[in-house]
């Protein structure tokens, strides 16, 4: 904690007012971490549901070394765990704004949003696991062509949306 705080410039009463302990802070900079892709979920002009994934490869690239420490480090829970809860979460509440209120899916999207989350997350991994073997935009294509499919035709079955 001494190293942050020295490191921020401030006290660590005022480290402590805001965070609990550094896996906190960490869990907090990953959740803000974790809104650029959710942000990037949209209904394109056909309602067709886009996910653009691209932006947090991306971050991933500039960010390599603070990734690294997350995956092999002492954040590994911090990404898998949490970053999965936090994901999963943001991905469901985005997907319920997009979608029409009266919509009923036939997967809870609860699930379809675990699920969406998970496969992120373990792709992200498995790309910095082989040291980053494709640039942002082909990992995007790869989710793409996993998931999107899936996930569109689970949401749009009953083409109440």
């Amino acid at each position: 904690i001494q190293d942050i705080v020295d490191h921020a410039n401030v006290g660590r009463s005022t480290f402590y007012a805001h965070f609990q302990d550094k896996n906190d802070l960490l869990r907090s900079g990953f959740g803000h971490v974790l809104d650029m892709p959710v942000q990037q979920i949209k209904l394109d002009n056909e309602g067709q549901l886009i996910f653009d994934t691209a932006v947090l490869f991306q971050h991933a690239t500039g960010h390599y070394e603070v990734y690294r420490t997350l995956i092999w480090g002492s954040g590994h829970d911090v990404l898998i765990s949490d970053g999965h809860e936090m994901l999963s979460q943001k991905i469901e509440d985005r997907l319920a704004l997009l979608l029409p209120e009266d919509y009923l899916p036939p997967v809870p999207l609860s699930i379809v949003a675990y699920s969406v989350a998970g496969t992120l997350l373990l792709l992200l991994k498995w790309w910095l696991d082989n040291k980053m073997p494709h640039p942002p935009e082909r990992m995007d294509t790869i989710f793409q062509q996993l998931v999107m499919p899936g996930i569109t035709n689970t949401l749009s079955s009953t083409r109440g949306w």
